[in-house]
């Protein structure tokens, strides 16, 4: 059973995320406050501005303070989906729309998105992308009905 624990801000089920992970979307400057024994969450509330923060609520990272927008969050620009790729989902949107992509090997060759993948450290939740292309897919392709 995967580890989920409350936002200390909005105190909504936050998503585990490995240290490396947090250690790679932080600013530079604060690289060295993610400590390596920590338990790190991702608040997965759009409207929070809290991104990450551990279970003993001594660290919080803000939206300020990470390196990328956050797709989840309210207002992230742009809002990637496929972070290692730099693949947005209003690109996958109009692949779906436009080009006639069903499915993910679609916006595969149509966007580049999930080509040499290092999730673990440019995905801010440290997971594939997959799932999200596809949770987009679906969106847009009931869009056209």
């Amino acid at each position: 059973m995967e580890e989920k624990e409350n936002c200390p801000k909005c105190y909504e089920i936050g998503e585990k995320v490995k240290n490396i992970t947090v250690k790679h979307m932080v600013s530079e400057n604060l690289m060295g406050k993610v400590v390596d024994e920590e338990t790190y969450y991702l608040c997965m509330n759009e409207d929070c501005d809290v991104v990450y923060y551990n279970l003993n609520n001594e660290r919080i990272f803000y939206k300020e303070e990470v390196k990328v927008p956050i797709w989840l969050k309210k207002n992230a620009n742009p809002k990637y989906i496929c972070y290692c790729n730099q693949v947005t989902e209003q690109q996958i949107i109009n692949a779906v729309l436009d080009d006639g992509a069903k499915n993910i090997k679609d916006i595969i060759r149509l966007t580049g998105a999930m080509k040499n993948g290092k999730c673990e450290i440019n995905n801010p939740l440290g997971k594939c992308c997959s799932p999200f292309i596809q949770e987009t897919i679906n969106k847009a392709l009931n869009s056209k009905e």
